[in-house]
């Protein structure tokens, strides 16, 4: 739900003409549909799973497809932006993202729909990155201060409508759709806002970067080998082809990061400038983000499969039961930046703490209860969740960002923005080794136990991924301490 900008400051880009109502508008469409259709995926899994016969690795490319396509491509949207017209690749991302929207809604298999779910995560990337450049260059003051903070109040409702409109979607069965409704809804609100994006008014940076293609290639190469071998490891016993996918995902990443650093050295603008990461700091903050965001769609994917698979509840019941979590996920966003403001990183360390708890705390709840479990008395522990993972993630983006100077925001923000992505898309292949794992050992005991011994298993990773953070979140505390002589 968090992300950053990725574009040049405005002083460096033309002024365009002032924007309405219904351009803004328009424009919030874009980061809700983008938004929502990563959260509504998760209510869909068994649904999808019982009309596809999808196997539990294929669940898990359903999700992480979008997310890696997504992250891979966000620094390629917004530089084609910068360069070609920001509404008028806001205008091809809609249509791409309605296209590809209408693959998923009547892909006839498991993979079909794997593919179309990586067009749609590239349709985001286009998309997605204009929304918070148009804003910025078309605002100032106290209107973009305003434009922004609707702009997160969009993306907050739309994880919740992902969790409680997504449920009632598949559970209302429309025209006997079943799941296929999530995504067939964008079609008709993707082509009326591509219709009315004419009233977004048009900006481009001409002397942007261009774009590194054969890098982002590479680099998606590299991440969709790894997460192939991850995936598909588990299920199959990890075979050796899964073995060469990881070798051949290091080589090419290998080769990646030389080609970034020779681009850098002739001039280039490299797609990612591999001297940030070099700053240690700035590292740790990367490294932050990874480890956080890997977290919350490993977790609404458990969360899915234990309720409605495991407990056999409806999609609409089990978004019901999460939708407090989103709504404690705002409140905790909220209260935030205050915090932070007032007791620096000690804050973040603090909320990332009772997110660890409250982690731990739902994953010992449900392992303890096994098939006892009643999925209502997990509400009051995914509030505290909610509104601890608010608490952390909103200004974590900022907290990496500020480790580097004014000049390399750009590049810095793009690499960040890129790192939420492959987190949550390396979150969900870990959790589902672990939980296809205990399924598959699971034995003789009911679809409840095996799914609730699953779920507390597959936590297990959350739990450390936030320990590490912490971790992590501390030292930075003390490092700051130090640098300002405490």
């Amino acid at each position: 739900m968090t992300s950053t900008t990725l574009s040049r400051p405005p002083a460096a880009t033309a002024a365009p003409a002032a924007m309405g109502r219904l351009g803004l508008a328009v424009l919030l469409s874009g980061g809700f549909i983008t938004i929502f259709d990563l959260f509504v995926v998760n209510v869909a899994i068994p649904s999808m799973q019982a009309t596809l016969a999808a196997s539990f690795a294929q669940v898990g490319f359903i999700i992480a497809a979008y997310e890696l396509a997504y992250g891979v491509l966000l620094i390629a949207g917004s530089r084609l932006g910068d360069r070609h017209g920001r509404r008028r690749v806001f205008m091809l991302g809609m249509a791409g993202f309605a296209l590809a929207s209408a693959l998923c809604g009547v892909a006839p298999t498991a993979g079909t729909l794997i593919a179309a779910r990586i067009l749609q995560g590239m349709a985001a990337a286009m998309l997605f990155p204009q929304v918070y450049a148009l804003i910025r260059v078309s605002y100032g003051g106290y209107a973009r201060r305003r434009a922004f903070g609707l702009l997160g109040m969009t993306l907050g409702l739309a994880a919740i409508a992902g969790q409680v409109l997504g449920g009632w979607i598949v559970h209302a069965d429309l025209f006997g759709l079943a799941w296929r409704s999530i995504f067939l809804i964008n079609v008709p609100l993707g082509i009326l806002a591509w219709r009315l994006a004419r009233h977004i008014p048009e900006s481009r940076e001409p002397s942007g970067a261009d774009m590194d293609w054969p890098g982002a290639a590479l680099v998606g190469a590299g991440l969709a080998l790894l997460l192939l071998a991850l995936i598909e490891g588990p299920q199959r016993n990890w075979p050796a082809w899964t073995v060469v996918c990881c070798a051949a995902s290091a080589a090419a990443l290998v080769l990646f990061a030389r080609m970034q650093r020779h681009i850098g050295i002739r001039g280039g603008a490299p797609l990612v400038d591999l001297d940030l990461l070099t700053q240690p700091r700035f590292a740790a903050g990367c490294l932050l983000v990874m480890l956080v965001f890997s977290t919350a769609s490993a977790l609404f994917l458990c969360y899915a499969l234990l309720v409605q698979t495991g407990f056999g509840l409806d999609a609409l019941t089990a978004g019901l039961i999460f939708a407090p979590a989103s709504a404690g996920f705002v409140a905790g966003s909220m209260a935030a930046p205050r915090l932070v403001a007032r007791f620096g990183i000690p804050a973040i360390a603090l909320a990332a703490l009772l997110y660890g708890a409250a982690t731990a705390a739902l994953m010992l709840r449900v392992g303890a209860a096994g098939a006892g479990l009643d999925p209502w008395s997990l509400l009051p522990l995914l509030v505290w969740l909610g509104a601890a993972q608010g608490a952390v993630n909103t200004p974590l983006v900022n907290l990496a960002l500020g480790f580097v100077d004014d000049r390399q925001a750009g590049m810095a923000a793009g690499i960040v923005s890129t790192l939420q992505q492959i987190g949550a898309a390396l979150g969900v292949s870990a959790v589902g080794m672990l939980f296809g794992g205990t399924l598959q050992t699971c034995g003789g005991a009911g679809a409840a136990e095996c799914h609730a011994q699953a779920f507390a298993s597959a936590l297990q990773f959350n739990v450390a991924a936030i320990a590490a953070a912490t971790a992590l979140l501390w030292w930075l505390g003390r490092r700051a301490r130090r640098t300002q002589g405490l």
